[in-house]
């Protein structure tokens, strides 16, 4: 569905090599933290999302990543920012 929403915006998609990497890194962050790679997917997307009516980012650059110890587990997001968007910050 995502490509879907890339290729009706003029986005270019990854070579296949970009998207095999994707898959295998979603694979082995399910099998550490035990979520399946589309939650992961949901996640990043709906992160997007919010984020996006504040900023724009680069969203071929966002890495989303959930981490974790012997006690908990952490989410780690790499987004990069290209602007804040115009009226976003609010004013007191």
């Amino acid at each position: 569905m995502f490509d879907l929403i890339q290729k009706m915006f003029g986005k270019e998609s990854s070579g296949s090599k970009e998207i095999a990497k994707e898959r295998l890194r979603l694979v082995l962050v399910h099998d550490r933290v035990n979520v399946s790679p589309q939650f992961m997917e949901i996640l990043k997307e709906d992160m997007i999302k919010v984020i996006s009516n504040y900023m724009e980012i680069n969203e071929q650059e966002m890495e989303v990543n959930l981490t974790h110890s012997n006690t908990s587990v952490a989410l780690v997001a790499n987004i990069p920012v290209n602007r804040m968007k115009r009226g976003a910050l609010m004013q007191d």
